[in-house]
């Protein structure tokens, strides 16, 4: 007899067709039949050792993140709620050309301090593997949800290269495609760029071309963080769709949004951009998270000279006054690179997270906020916040435009992507709130999509793009990796002045056909594990 059968769930199968009430039955980690309308039918029902009441529920596939970054919080917590408790199955990390494979002991405490903003120190973590596949087998052991990784061409280019801006030598460009196409074969889903961060951003676009051309040999796809968000996004959106046209691979654009007060209401332009290369033939996707502020670190600010030679180079600089002046008249006068070509408003940043506890204070409030209490200027406040915590704090940049958020979720290459950043006392609601706020806010209280288009942008897009061949829709045979909801109460707990709060409304989670949220509550089990890279 088989294991499970769901009774009596409004299906919504993830390919955007509409729903349908059936019974789903799952054995061996998988859906083995699907019976609709079984009840009305009068037909034999199908029996199982557990039978689950679904009346009222949705049962959708499990969704995807397809931006997270949970690179060591899958290892440090395994309890992992922010994500299980969303009906999130898999996470793709790795993102934004940083990450902690593949490395060597000198580049693993480079890239550790670099992003601790992101993922901690890391102090709490065994790093027992420096290849992508030891990292994947590291996973194996057992996680909370699936996930997929990116090889991280920013940590690539630092172990070939260094964190300087020059451009690789052809031996260094031969060594960055040897580390490229061995992440790749080792299980990797495809590679990310983080362009406004180093040592990623020094990558000219022939370098990227190259790099690109060994990840479409292997079927996957890139995913760059692009040079621009701010005074030159359209320009950098047009590099990456022209780039890696040039280097026939699939393209995946990271929280593809237009911010800063230069792009207000120019969502249309983007995809108009978008809509043309698709019917020129491009292979292009999407992600967003459905907020308006962004989230980062402090130090992403900076301009990308004064970020050479990686983070102690930076804290020497910024401890030079003479340096930090230039430092300055980057950010306040002729907008840094760091913050998207944009002068940067001290009122719109506003700090999430400190790595030391004793400067909590600023947690909260906004550069200029604090600076005010404290009497100076908001640059003195953001240097020495920086010195002092060692370039860890993270922010929140409310520089977004919901119009922009609502007309790119609507497009047919959309997919949601939380960027969520689990570290700090303040973190962003979206790291616990992105998938239950689309399917309560954006489609049960403003219609922006139907349930059944909401659920195929999270669900089956995202595993076509990972080309999964057996996840992303409820079909018979697939991997049971389900997550039943409430759609009357389905909605974020999180909130900006309380991100940590988990949702409501999804009571059932399964990975692999475990329970992972059993009665609302999390279960122990650690059914997730590594998803490699499909062969092409």
């Amino acid at each position: 007899m088989e294991e499970l059968v769901i009774r009596d769930a409004d299906v919504v199968d993830g390919s955007g067709a509409d729903s349908y009430r059936a019974d789903v039955v799952v054995d061996g980690g998988r859906i083995v039949s699907i019976v609709k309308e079984a009840a009305a039918a009068g037909c034999q029902r199908p029996k199982a050792r557990r039978e689950l009441d679904a009346e009222g529920l949705v049962l959708s596939p499990g969704f995807v993140d397809m931006h997270a970054h949970s690179d060591l919080a899958l290892l440090r917590d395994p309890d992992h709620s922010a994500k299980a408790a969303q009906g999130v199955t898999l996470e793709v990390i790795g993102q934004d050309g940083l990450s902690y494979a593949p490395v060597d002991d000198r580049t693993l405490g480079e890239v550790r301090r670099a992003i601790a903003g992101w993922n901690g120190s890391g102090d709490d973590i065994d790093f027992d593997w420096r290849t992508v596949g030891e990292y994947l087998d590291r996973l194996d052991r057992g996680i909370a949800v699936n996930a997929a990784y990116l090889v991280p061409q920013g940590t690539v280019r630092a172990l070939a290269v260094g964190w300087e801006d020059r451009e690789a030598t052809p031996r260094e460009l031969d060594r960055m495609r040897q580390l490229v196409a061995e992440g790749m074969e080792q299980g990797a889903v495809g590679m990310s760029s983080g362009l406004t961060y180093t040592p990623g951003m020094y990558a000219k676009d022939a370098e990227l071309t190259e790099l690109c051309r060994v990840v479409a040999s292997y079927g996957g796809y890139y995913c760059p963080h692009h040079r621009s968000y701010g005074a030159g996004a359209l320009e950098a959106y047009r590099e990456m769709v022209a780039l890696t046209r040039e280097a026939g691979c699939s393209l995946h654009l990271a929280h593809a949004t237009m911010n800063f007060g230069v792009n207000k209401g120019r969502a249309p332009e983007l995809l108009a951009l978008l809509d043309e290369a698709l019917a020129d033939g491009a292979d292009i996707s999407l992600d967003t998270y459905p907020y308006t502020p962004g989230c980062t670190t402090l130090a992403a600010m900076l301009p990308s000279w004064a970020s050479e030679g990686g983070p102690e180079q930076v804290l020497k600089r910024l401890a030079d006054e003479e340096t930090a002046e230039r430092i300055r008249h980057d950010l306040e006068v002729t907008g840094s690179d760091g913050c998207h070509g944009v002068p940067i408003e001290w009122d719109t940043i506003e700090i999430s997270g400190v790595g030391d506890p004793a400067l909590a204070d600023y947690v909260g409030r906004t550069v200029r906020e604090s600076a005010d209490r404290r009497g100076e200027a908001p640059w003195v406040t953001a240097r020495g916040l920086l010195l002092a915590d060692r370039l860890a704090p993270t922010i929140l940049q409310h520089v977004g435009h919901e119009e922009n958020v609502r007309a790119i979720m609507r497009h047919r290459v959309h997919t949601g992507g939380s960027d969520g950043i689990l570290q700090g006392a303040k973190p962003h609601p979206r790291a616990y709130g992105t998938f239950p706020h689309y399917l309560g806010h954006y489609v049960r209280e403003l219609g922006v999509l139907s349930l059944e288009e909401c659920v195929a942008h999270l669900t089956s897009r995202p595993a076509a793009r990972l080309r999964l061949p057996d996840r992303g829709l409820v079909r018979e045979g697939y991997v049971a990796d389900l997550v039943l909801f409430d759609p009357v109460t389905v909605a974020a707990g999180s909130s900006f002045a309380e991100p940590r709060v988990l949702p409501t409304g999804i009571p059932y989670v399964l990975v692999d056909g475990r329970f992972v949220i059993e009665d609302g509550r999390r279960t122990d089990a650690l059914a997730g594990r590594a998803v490699r890279r499909t062969p092409a």
